[in-house]
């Protein structure tokens, strides 16, 4: 292991999970989960790179130039006309990956993180300056602006700039998500959905999502009817039937459930825990022990970053 030159900065990252669409909110919603990657970065010098990873995906994981928040961390310093130094990454996964739960942005949230945090005293990046590298990553900011703000996020486009909005969920709101032992890859759940939708599917998903944030906000009540969709869930039941069949049977028992993400994992936003329990002994019941229940909480912290401990 190459040593660090005196005084090398090293950083510390976490990042939580996230769950994008929230069933009506396609490509708009989403919302931290309480399972983290942790990264710890320091820098080395010039053309030196090492990369440890351990947890969820880390066989499949990179260890050269490639890896993703490798090309984040050098896409952020050249974003303000500097050079990356070399680089020793220690991750510890936890987030599933494949699975719906945003893993992928959160590798880039965690790469922008750790680039603010190396370049502290040489240049600053803003928190609209992160949204905005970190979407130009990703290619939308549903997933990275709850990883990186915590909570409910609203994210949209204006003038070609990602926004965002953060709102407090309602402590009523219990998640858990069910995820299987199966991937689905985000680009293969995007392939079948339409290029274009009625004016009454439009219409349908433009009530459910304003219902929807009332609901995760102030009335969790409301969270079955809010979750309704008609935009994405069942073009994408082809692509991944049990991820559907499940979805429709927790629903027809009365909870919200929905696809978290892309699938294949199913997101129930229960209002109150003790509905959350009565929800993994549907799934037990409809399908084994095939899907692994994560009772989870809303994280409202989102990413952080900080010197890491000597």
């Amino acid at each position: 292991m190459t040593v660090p030159p005196a005084g090398a900065r090293t950083v510390h990252v976490r990042v939580p999970a996230t769950s994008a669409n929230l069933g009506p909110g396609f490509d708009t919603l989403g919302l931290a989960l309480s399972v983290y990657d942790e990264l710890e970065v320091t820098a080395l010098p010039p053309g030196e790179l090492e990369i440890e990873v351990t947890g969820p995906g880390s066989d499949e994981i990179p260890r050269d130039d490639s890896h993703l928040i490798v090309r984040t961390i050098r896409y952020c310093y050249e974003s303000v006309g500097r050079t990356a130094p070399g680089l020793r990454l220690v991750a510890r996964n936890g987030i599933p990956h494949g699975k719906g739960m945003g893993s992928s942005g959160a590798a880039v949230t965690a790469g922008v993180l750790a680039a603010k945090g190396l370049l502290e005293g040489e240049a600053v990046l803003t928190e609209n300056d992160l949204l905005r590298l970190a979407t130009e990553l990703e290619g939308h900011p549903d997933n990275v602006a709850p990883a990186l703000f915590g909570g409910l996020t609203i994210a949209w486009t204006e003038n070609g700039v990602p926004q965002h909005k953060k709102l407090l969920v309602h402590r009523g709101v219990a998640p858990v998500v069910f995820v299987p032992d199966h991937t689905m890859s985000t680009s293969k759940a995007r392939s079948v959905l339409a290029t274009e939708v009625s004016r009454e599917d439009a219409v349908f998903n433009v009530s459910r999502s304003a219902l929807l944030i009332a609901a995760l906000t102030q009335s969790p009540d409301l969270l079955l009817s809010a979750t309704e969709d008609k935009l994405h869930q069942e073009k994408r039941a082809q692509a991944m039937p049990e991820t559907f069949a499940l979805v429709s049977a927790l629903r027809e028992r009365g909870f919200a459930a929905v696809v978290s993400g892309a699938g294949p994992s199913v997101l129930v936003l229960a209002d109150g825990p003790g509905r959350r329990l009565e929800a993994a002994a549907v799934v037990e019941e409809v399908a084994g022990g095939s899907w692994q229940p994560l009772m989870l909480a809303v994280d409202f912290k989102g990413g952080t970053v900080s010197p890491a401990a000597e």
